[in-house]
């Protein structure tokens, strides 16, 4: 299992929980760690859109190279940028099975995709960044449904709040992605316009 304080550090450094372990770590300290963490000074406006995107990009479990590449391609569809990225992301398969409630974080949803425990449309997909489109079906695969973890999704453990763009039975460990989320249903905490900007200067 992760040492979650690792997890807890970047949550504070980012100012946001990443996972339910480092909720309460986080509300005791929420401040930066290090001994200048309840000094707040004056950020520079480049600092303030880093952070931004390095939230997006922790929110996610990606690397830099995808954000960038997300981004490029969210450029490129016109309309609004930070919107399409969003939108983009929230596709990834591990942030469809945390958002299902088949798994607890988004890093125990990337492992559970990367040693091929889920099915996209009755095939195995073992690939976190895989995009799903509209109709696609998620389910457990069946020799994996005995693990302790995906008893618990099976009985709704995970599944605080169901995204409105996916409907999930949990104890048939399925969902369908019904249509393309829209941005004020997506549960990141994000300024997507600041990641905007970042990337754009």
């Amino acid at each position: 299992m992760n040492n979650p304080r690792p997890k807890v550090r970047l949550s504070r450094a980012l100012g946001i929980p990443l996972t339910p372990k480092s909720v309460k770590y986080f509300e005791a300290r929420p401040y930066p760690p290090g001994v200048h963490g309840r000094a707040r000074k004056q950020e520079s406006d480049y600092k303030v859109r880093l952070r931004e995107k390095q939230r997006l990009r922790a929110q996610y479990n990606i690397r830099e190279a995808q954000l960038s590449n997300a981004f490029a391609k969210a450029a490129k569809a016109g309309g609004k940028t930070g919107e399409a990225l969003l939108v983009d992301l929230e596709r990834r398969l591990d942030a469809l099975v945390l958002r299902a409630g088949f798994a607890r974080t988004i890093y125990q949803a990337r492992q559970f995709v990367v040693h091929r425990h889920i099915l996209v449309n009755g095939r195995r997909v073992d690939r976190p960044s895989f995009r799903l489109r509209p109709g696609d079906v998620i389910t457990v695969a069946e020799r994996s449904r005995g693990m302790d973890a995906f008893r618990i999704a099976a009985a709704g453990g995970h599944a605080e709040t169901v995204p409105p763009y996916l409907d999930v039975r949990h104890d048939a460990l399925a969902a369908q992605l019904t249509r393309l989320p829209e941005r004020p249903e997506i549960p990141v905490i994000c300024d997507e316009q600041l990641v905007v900007e970042h990337y754009s200067r």
